[in-house]
């Protein structure tokens, strides 16, 4: 590949470190010193970068620059890139490739003298034959000129396809803040009733001891004693802790930016655990328990729906 098509390194910036999401589109068309020249890039979600490249072969020694300058400026995603170059001919038919056609031309002749034939060439037989017509010329001809044109679309090219992933990650994060929101209320609403179960529990406790024993006496410490160790066992304060937590550090990913997706899957998969076995802890317990099912329920929804937003996210 000539020098000057060397690509470059982006610049850094705080643009660069906007949420994008990993679907997106940009088509770029400029005339260069060998033709019109279009690139296409399509992105949709992936687990890492996959890049797929279609262009006519004369563009291939130009590919593991492409290649590069694409690792440099899109972090996750597959990606299509698709390169055309519709050539100039100066004046020759379209697609068809004269020197090719004069060398079959001349060897025809050669073997007619050779053989003592008076033959004459069938025009239809020459334009089938290999190399005549939808050749790629040799990549040498392109010149020095082309690699750096074509670097030059490119980069424009990926700068639109990022302001159209960028538009859609800033649409996904607002989505994102909205359940993160909801979330926080509805964790907050439990940890308010929470107080409500260790009434439920010594009442209960109470009952079951009456059916056991009978008449016999029930020593208050003993009652308040066992209460305190059921009330241990299904207390949820830890995991509204945790779930308190983990969405604070949702939100600083989300202010921090850039390539937040994996960060957010992982996070995510965590606050699900807690909500599970806060539902787990809180079966049985009445009223309070109930409202606090219902809002944990809430809460694992809001949780899928970030997480299905965020398979989304660069």
């Amino acid at each position: 590949m000539p020098s000057s098509a060397k690509l470059a390194r982006p610049a850094t910036g705080e643009a660069a470190r906007r949420v994008r999401s990993m679907t997106g589109y940009a088509l770029v068309r400029v005339q260069t010193s060998a033709g019109e020249l279009s690139i296409a890039l399509r992105s949709v979600n992936h687990r890492g970068l996959d890049l797929h490249f279609h262009h006519p072969p004369e563009i291939a020694p130009f590919e593991n620059a492409m290649r590069d300058l694409l690792k440099h400026n899109i972090g996750r995603g597959h990606l299509e890139i698709r390169v055309s170059l519709s050539r100039d001919q100066n004046g020759a038919a379209a697609g068809l490739n004269s020197k090719v056609l004069k060398s079959y031309v001349a060897l025809f002749q050669q073997l007619n003298r050779e053989l003592a034939l008076d033959a004459k060439p069938d025009l239809n037989a020459l334009l089938a034959l290999p190399g005549v017509l939808d050749e790629a010329r040799e990549s040498s001809d392109l010149g020095e000129d082309f690699g750096a044109q074509l670097q030059s679309a490119l980069v424009s090219c990926i700068g639109e396809l990022n302001a159209y992933r960028e538009r859609e990650g800033g649409e996904l994060l607002q989505a994102l803040e909205t359940e993160a929101a909801a979330l926080e209320q509805q964790a907050a609403h439990i940890a308010a009733i929470r107080s409500e179960a260790i009434t439920h529990f010594k009442d209960r406790l109470r009952e079951r001891l009456q059916t056991l024993l009978g008449d016999s006496a029930i020593s208050e410490s003993r009652l308040v004693e066992e209460t305190a160790l059921l009330a241990d066992k299904s207390d949820i304060q830890e995991e509204l802790t945790r779930l308190s937590v983990h969405a604070g550090e949702l939100r600083r990913i989300l202010e921090e930016g850039g390539e937040v997706g994996k960060k957010l899957d992982f996070l995510l998969q965590e606050m699900n655990r807690e909500a599970n076995t806060a539902l787990s802890k809180t079966s049985g317990i009445g009223d309070a328990g109930l409202t606090i099912t219902s809002l944990g329920l809430a809460i694992k929804a809001n949780i899928e729906k970030m997480r299905e937003q965020a398979l989304n996210l660069e």
